[in-house]
């Protein structure tokens, strides 16, 4: 787009993707062994057992399609931990993967991602303990501890450690996405606007405030950037924190993923000891035309606050 061309995406400053709200003390009792069964009803400010239970009721409906009728004896412990920047596209490989027969698509758990600003700073103990007891409690409500589980929080990138000490058979999904058509995704969806008032399913606020992941020097700084900067922020801080573990994560290319889907799942097939017949299924229906959007969506001085906040990451990752 030329320099005088107008952006279809609004240049208004506003905040970051999803915060988090800090609450329950943390428990003490270790972390449930993987054979045990027995789970106990985490407490959050605010939440309640019906919240539980529209998220199980959810699960147990993935659950019988993926063929489980009864609880399971024993639980499946090689789950897949589906992380990135949101607007990355985690919900879409984190619903290829619960498509995959004997696999569900446990989607964004609320409850754990409640969690996550009171135990960012935590021990990978602590982190794993709190990890465990929600997936485990909404695996047993839904009646698909047999299946193996996706979970997709964006957020749970900030307990990567803790989810994976949790789950020592489980394997990490990174969805990396050029930071660029993010920052476009997420300037339309609004969450980072400075007069958006609602909050998410989380009861995450949306808005200009920022959010746990931001760096406390960073903060005032942070709400007086401009909405593109914002966004990409959110996209550098996300994906960062999802790198922390290589040596358990499989990284995958959103856009890898459109021009060579049949490749793309045979890898992580191959990472994750499944068929990678359902995903090659699954991963054909990617779609491509966001590729590159921000070319034709973001005005120059949009660009600039993407490169100035998120430039090196950007260069880094192959995309500039």
């Amino acid at each position: 787009m030329s320099a005088t061309g107008r952006s279809r995406i609004p240049s208004a400053t506003a905040g970051a993707s999803r915060s988090t709200c800090a609450t329950s003390r943390p428990t003490r009792s270790p972390v449930p062994s993987p054979s045990s069964s027995a789970v106990s009803l985490p407490s959050v400010r605010g939440w309640t057992a019906a919240a539980y239970g529209v998220t199980a009721a959810r699960v147990a409906r993935r659950g019988l399609r993926a063929g489980q009728r009864l609880p399971a004896v024993g639980g499946e412990e090689r789950l897949a931990f589906v992380v990135g920047s949101p607007r990355s596209g985690t919900s879409f490989t984190g619903a290829a993967l619960g498509s995959q027969p004997g696999w569900v698509d446990l989607g964004e758990v609320p409850l754990l991602k409640a969690r996550v600003p009171r135990l960012l700073e935590s021990p990978v103990e602590e982190q794993a303990r709190e990890v465990r007891r929600v997936v485990e409690l909404i695996r047993a409500l839904g009646l698909v501890r047999g299946l193996r589980g996706v979970e997709q929080n964006p957020e749970t990138s900030y307990l990567l450690a803790g989810a994976l000490h949790a789950y020592p058979q489980a394997t990490a999904v990174h969805v990396i996405r050029d930071g660029r058509d993010v920052v476009c995704s997420l300037l339309e969806r609004g969450w980072l606007r400075v007069d958006r008032a609602e909050s998410d399913d989380a009861r995450q606020s949306f808005g200009s405030h920022a959010r746990f992941w931001v760096e406390p020097e960073r903060r005032d700084e942070f709400e007086r950037a401009s909405e593109a900067r914002r966004a990409a922020w959110a996209w550098r801080r996300y994906v960062t924190a999802a790198r922390a573990m290589p040596e358990r994560t499989v990284e995958l290319r959103y856009e890898a993923m459109v021009e060579n889907p049949h490749a793309e799942a045979d890898r992580l097939a191959r990472a994750l000891d499944s068929d990678p017949e359902p995903l090659r299924r699954a991963f054909a229906e990617a779609h491509g035309s966001s590729l590159g959007r921000w070319r034709r969506d973001l005005m120059p001085a949009q660009v600039a606050d993407v490169e100035a906040e998120a430039g090196e990451l950007l260069v880094e990752l192959g995309y500039a």
